[in-house]
């Protein structure tokens, strides 16, 4: 992936769906080119466009990050109940005594409550909650095509 490649990306980075001939613009690179790139970064790099919502202003006022360390046998049923919750967002599967990290969003405490009692249910060992109380900064890596060169 060279240089060029890169400000592609950034430029999608920081709008998805800016329309071709700015990013033309920008990268002085021609429209069929930048076209001909997107198509295979949709099949090789690309995993997913959408879009980036401030959960608070939609009611949803409690961000937690949850770590949970659980024993082996028990993980399965526990990644089977993440994958399917609809307040989680983002699950990791890590290391350094933890087994997840969770990163999941509620409308009230009573959620959260409810969600931590499921994963104590399910045989948490170990569990870590940290609220998130400000979003400082959020998807921003490759997402400044000048400042690839940097990289």
């Amino acid at each position: 992936m060279n240089t060029d490649d890169l400000k592609i990306i950034a430029h999608l980075r920081q709008d998805s769906r800016r329309n071709l001939t700015r990013i033309s613009k920008h990268t002085m690179m021609p429209v069929s080119t930048i076209f001909d790139r997107m198509k295979k970064y949709n099949k090789d790099i690309i995993t997913k466009s959408t879009i980036l919502v401030d959960f608070k202003k939609l009611g949803y006022d409690i961000k937690v990050n949850i770590l949970v360390k659980i024993c082996q046998e028990k993980r399965d049923p526990l990644k089977n109940f993440l994958e399917s919750c609809l307040s989680v967002n983002s699950v990791y599967r890590i290391n350094n005594g933890f087994d997840y990290f969770i990163e999941a969003i509620f409308k009230d405490m009573m959620q959260l409550e409810q969600f931590n009692d499921k994963i104590d249910a399910l045989g948490a060992e170990l569990k870590q909650v940290h609220y998130i109380l400000e979003e400082i900064k959020r998807e921003e890596f490759i997402s400044e095509p000048d400042l690839v060169d940097m990289i």
